[in-house]
């Protein structure tokens, strides 16, 4: 009976593990085996919780764990990737412009370090949500896993993808820029919808449906384009985003 409760927890600990590689491959730029790593992590993460609740084997020590882990997998692995993309960025941009670059040597030092924000911030969401009781059914603020999966995407996309490539190398600053704005996300007020359906109907579920109708026309778009699926990936977590602060203002 001990094994089978220690199921939810091998389980996080796999998330953790995939983390744990998501940090030393983001470090050597691997930033497509970053992605594949967090992208585990997600997945880890969500059985975690569903073999916690279809065993029954819910624990103080499951729950810390899980928070650690998620601390590591969508905190620390993002950060680490748009840290090294910056980092290459600031190093391009000064090559392009023969070791002038288009910022200075501080606001390039500054520029390269931001994104360590996103650490300190997920920190903060996952402390807050621990602690939140309104969070039961949906999120208040930009979900870890989300914020995380658009980083590892949106760095490998720049890989794939090269007008997006050439982008941020002229506008270096663009990605601690990102990194700011979900910085703020993770900690706000602004309502996220979660995937935990009560009922079926259009009116508790709109932001939902538009969601998911959205994605489908997005990945049809890529198919149709012969785009790189990764780019999909950026395309649906930043509608998720785009969605849920429209839907906020809305209802405002």
């Amino acid at each position: 009976m001990s094994l089978i409760k220690s199921i939810p927890n091998s389980i996080t600990s796999l998330n953790l593990l995939s983390g744990c590689l998501a940090v030393i491959f983001a470090l050597s730029g691997s930033f497509k085996s970053a992605l594949i790593c967090i992208i585990a992590s997600a997945v880890f993460d969500f059985f975690d919780g569903l073999a916690a609740r279809a065993l029954k084997a819910y624990s103080n020590i499951g729950k810390e764990l899980d928070s650690l882990a998620d601390m590591v997998s969508f905190g620390v692995a993002p950060a680490m990737i748009m840290l090294t993309y910056s980092r290459i960025l600031v190093e391009t941009n000064f090559a392009i412009f023969n070791g002038q670059g288009t910022v200075s040597n501080f606001t390039a030092n500054l520029m390269i370090f931001l994104p360590l924000l996103i650490a300190v911030f997920s920190a903060l969401r996952l402390a807050k949500f621990n602690v939140d009781t309104r969070q039961t059914e949906n999120f208040i603020g930009l979900a870890t896993p989300s914020c995380a999966l658009l980083c590892a995407s949106l760095v490998y996309a720049t890989e794939v993808y090269e007008p997006l490539a050439i982008f941020f190398a002229v506008y270096p600053y663009t990605i601690p820029m990102i990194a700011l704005v979900l910085s703020y996300l993770l900690v706000s007020e602004i309502p996220m919808f979660s995937f935990k359906f009560k009922n079926l109907g259009w009116k508790d579920n709109a932001a939902r449906y538009i969601f998911v109708i959205l994605v489908a026309v997005l990945g049809a778009v890529v198919l149709a384009l012969g785009m790189h699926w990764c780019l999909w990936v950026v395309f649906i977590f930043t509608s998720y985003i785009v969605v849920n602060i429209i839907t906020h203002i809305v209802k405002r």
